[in-house]
C-alpha cells in the first residue's frame, strides 16, 4: 500500500507533464488507427442482402457455415441508431433465435412488451413465432452473435419498420 501511495504522490506532482505527453502522443501518432467494431469477431461485411429490413447500416460476419453443421451463428454489428424491422422466426417445432451481446448497447423488444436495454454479456432467448426487433441504441455501436435455433418448417417473416418516432423516444 505504501508503495502505491508513494508512486501516486510522485506522479501527482506531474499533471502538466502527463497532459503534454498525451498531447504529443496524439500529435505524433500515425493516423492509421481505424475505429473497429464487432467485438472479438470483427465487424464483417456490409449486410447488403438484408439491408431492406434494417434502418441504418448493419454488418454481418458469419461464424459457421450452415452447409457444415446444422447451427448457423453470425456476428451482427449495428451502427448507432440502426435496428432491424419487426420480424418473426416461424417454426412448427423448435426454432427461434438466441442473441449473445458482445459489444456496445442495444435494444430488444417483443411485441406487447416494453423494450429491454442490452449490454455486453446479456443473452436473449427468442422463442419461435414471437414478433420482435433488435438493434443499437442511438448513441452506441452494438454487436451480438445471432444463433438461429434449428427447428422444423422454419422461415423468417419480415414485418414493418420500427419508426423513428417510436425509436427516438426510447
Amino acid at each position: 500500500m505504501a508503495e502505491i501511495i508513494t508512486h501516486a504522490a510522485f506522479y501527482a506532482g506531474w499533471p502538466n507533464a502527463w497532459a503534454v505527453f498525451k498531447l504529443a502522443k496524439e500529435v505524433y501518432a500515425e493516423d492509421n488507427t481505424i475505429e473497429s467494431h464487432g467485438g472479438m469477431f470483427g465487424m464483417g461485411e456490409p449486410n447488403i442482402a438484408f439491408a431492406k429490413y434494417f434502418t441504418g447500416n448493419s454488418y454481418l460476419k458469419p461464424l459457421t457455415n450452415p452447409k457444415d453443421c446444422s447451427l448457423f451463428l453470425a456476428n451482427v454489428t449495428f451502427e448507432p441508431s440502426c435496428r432491424n424491422n419487426w420480424h418473426i422466426h416461424h417454426s412448427s417445432k423448435g426454432g427461434g433465435q438466441i442473441l449473445i451481446c458482445i459489444e456496445g448497447e442495444g435494444w430488444y423488444q417483443e411485441e406487447g412488451k416494453p423494450p429491454q436495454k442490452l449490454v455486453m454479456g446479456d443473452i436473449v432467448t427468442i422463442p419461435a413465432n414471437v414478433k420482435h426487433w433488435h438493434g443499437a441504441t442511438k448513441d452506441s455501436w452494438f454487436s451480438h452473435i445471432a444463433v438461429e435455433v434449428p427447428g422444423k418448417n422454419t422461415d423468417n417473416e419480415w414485418c414493418e419498420k420500427v419508426s423513428d418516432e417510436y425509436y427516438y423516444v426510447l
